[in-house]
C-alpha cells in the first residue's frame, strides 16, 4: 500500500446471482456518503454465482469499520452473501514456512524490506536450520521445527501454536517441502498459500521438473494455490510459464523455473494482502 494512498475499506462478497446486487451495494454506500474508489464484479452464469470487490475511501464515511460491518449486515443477509470488510491500513501478519531452498524466501523478504508488500512477517518457520542466520539478519525470529514421519503430528501442532502465538493472518509456503496435516489445512482453509514448481494440474508432487523433462514438455511453469488436504489440488491463485525445448537440461529447467516461482508467489501474496481473491468451492475469482 502506498503511504500517500488514502485509507480504504475493502468490501468483498460472493452470493447467488440475482437482480439488484450491485444497486443494493452502491445505494448502501452512497446513502452514507461513501466514495467508491474502485469496484469490480463478475457473474458466473454456469454456477449462478456473483462476485464483487469494492474499495471505499474510509474518511468519506461517518463511522468506523465495526459500525460499517454492523450496518452492512442486513444487505448481506438479504442477498445470502458471504462477505467481509477489511481496513487497507492494517497490515496482515504473514508467517513464512521454508525448507532449504531460499530463492522464494529471499524474494519475499526483499520485497517486504522495501515496502513492496504491505504486511508484517512476525516469524519464519523451517524444518531445517540452514536459513537461520539469513532470516535473523533481517531481524525476524526463526523457529526450527523438525519434521519426521514419527513426529509430524507434534510438529504441525507446534506450527499452529506459533501461528496463534504470533497472531498470524495467513501462511506462505516458500518452497516448504513437507505435506501439511489434513486438520491443519482444514482449520486454516484459504489462509495457506503454496508455490508449486509446475504448471498445475500437470506434474503433481515431488520432482516436477524431472517429470516435465522426462515428458518432453515445451514449457514449464509455477502455480500458486491455497493448500487443501489433497496434494497440490487447492484453488489456483496465479500461474506463470516459460518456454523450453529439447536442449534444456533438468538443471537449466530448475534455474529458469526459480524466476517464475518467485514472481508467481510474490504476485499471489500481494493479491491476498489486498483482498483481491475470492474463493468458491475449488476455484478462485481474482480481481487484479
Amino acid at each position: 500500500m502506498n503511504e500517500a494512498t488514502p485509507r480504504r475499506y475493502i468490501l468483498t462478497l460472493t452470493c447467488p446471482d440475482r437482480t439488484g446486487i450491485v444497486a443494493a451495494v452502491g445505494s448502501f454506500i452512497a446513502s452514507h456518503g461513501g466514495l467508491i474508489t474502485q469496484a469490480a464484479q463478475h457473474g458466473d452464469a454456469l454456477h449462478n454465482r456473483f462476485y464483487m470487490r469494492v474499495e471505499i475511501q474510509a474518511d468519506t464515511l461517518p463511522f468506523y469499520l465495526d459500525e460499517l460491518r454492523e450496518r452492512f449486515a442486513p444487505v448481506g443477509k438479504q442477498f445470502d452473501m458471504e462477505w467481509s470488510v477489511s481496513d487497507s491500513s492494517v497490515k496482515k501478519r504473514m508467517l513464512v514456512l521454508v525448507s532449504k531452498l531460499d530463492h522464494c524466501l529471499n524474494d519475499l523478504l526483499h520485497r517486504w524490506r522495501n515496502k513492496d508488500l504491505h504486511c508484517e512477517i512476525p516469524c519464519v518457520i523451517s524444518n531445517h536450520n540452514d536459513l537461520r542466520s539469513f532470516v535473523e539478519w533481517h531481524g525476524i525470529p526463526f523457529f526450527h521445527v523438525p519434521v519426521t514421519p514419527d513426529t509430524k503430528e507434534q510438529a504441525y501442532a507446534e506450527v499452529e501454536r506459533l501461528f496463534r502465538e504470533f497472531s498470524g493472518d495467513f501462511m506462505v509456503l516458500a518452497r516448504y517441502m513437507q505435506v501439511l496435516s489434513d486438520g491443519m489445512t482444514q482449520r486454516l482453509r484459504n489462509r495457506i498459500i503454496n508455490i508449486h514448481h509446475s504448471f498445475l494440474p500437470a506434474f503433481v508432487g515431488g520432482k516436477p521438473y524431472h517429470q516435465a523433462f522426462e515428458r518432453g514438455v515445451k514449457m514449464t511453469g509455477a502455480t500458486s494455490h491455497y493448500v487443501t488436504a489433497e496434494l497440490d489440488a487447492g484453488p489456483i491463485i496465479d500461474q506463470g510459464v516459460i518456454d523450453i525445448d529439447h536442449g534444456n537440461s533438468i538443471e537449466e529447467m530448475v534455474r529458469l523455473g526459480k524466476d517464475i516461482e518467485k514472481s508467481v508467489l510474490s504476485r499471489s501474496v500481494r493479491l491476498h494482502l489486498e483482498d483481491r481473491i475470492l474463493v468458491h468451492r475449488n476455484k478462485t475469482v481474482v480481481f487484479k
